[in-house]
């Protein structure tokens, strides 16, 4: 075949916020990525175990479980612990280097990300994040 499709790249959103969830969602989909999503950590890792996501975009303060918890969660599960998680927070980067140590492949300020403005900023993020992990080097355009 000559124009193979290739594979199309799963993400697992973690947002507790529904307006935020359906929107990011949205915007990810018409990006062309498989979008999965959950609003709570019981079924983020619920879903991350099913799924087997490319990546997972992880909100840091959800219901019934925190995002920090959560990632260990996934970090400390054979079957999830590969999965790249970017963390997705309106607080400041403060904890960055804590939540890299504990397994996090990056950190995304959603006030830096303007979602309320478009996703251009997120997706762009995305794009690097991808280029990182294939080995290639990120744009300069995004942090």
């Amino acid at each position: 075949m000559r124009n193979a499709v290739a594979k199309m790249i799963k993400i697992l959103l973690v947002e507790d916020s529904k307006f935020l969830r359906l929107a990011t969602e949205r915007a990810l989909t018409r990006a062309g990525y498989e979008v999965a999503s959950a609003g709570d950590g019981p079924e983020a890792l619920l879903m991350a175990r099913e799924k087997l996501p490319d990546l997972i975009l992880l909100d840091m303060l959800l219901p019934k479980m925190t995002g920090p918890d959560v990632l260990k969660a996934l970090k400390s599960d054979p079957l999830t612990k590969a999965i790249p998680v970017v963390v997705m927070s309106g607080l400041s980067q403060k904890n960055a280097a804590r939540l890299s140590e504990d397994g996090a492949l990056g950190f995304l300020e959603k006030g830096e990300l303007a979602l309320d403005q478009g996703p251009e900023k997120l997706l762009n993020a995305l794009r690097d994040i991808f280029k990182k992990l294939a080995g290639e080097p990120a744009s300069a355009t995004t942090a």
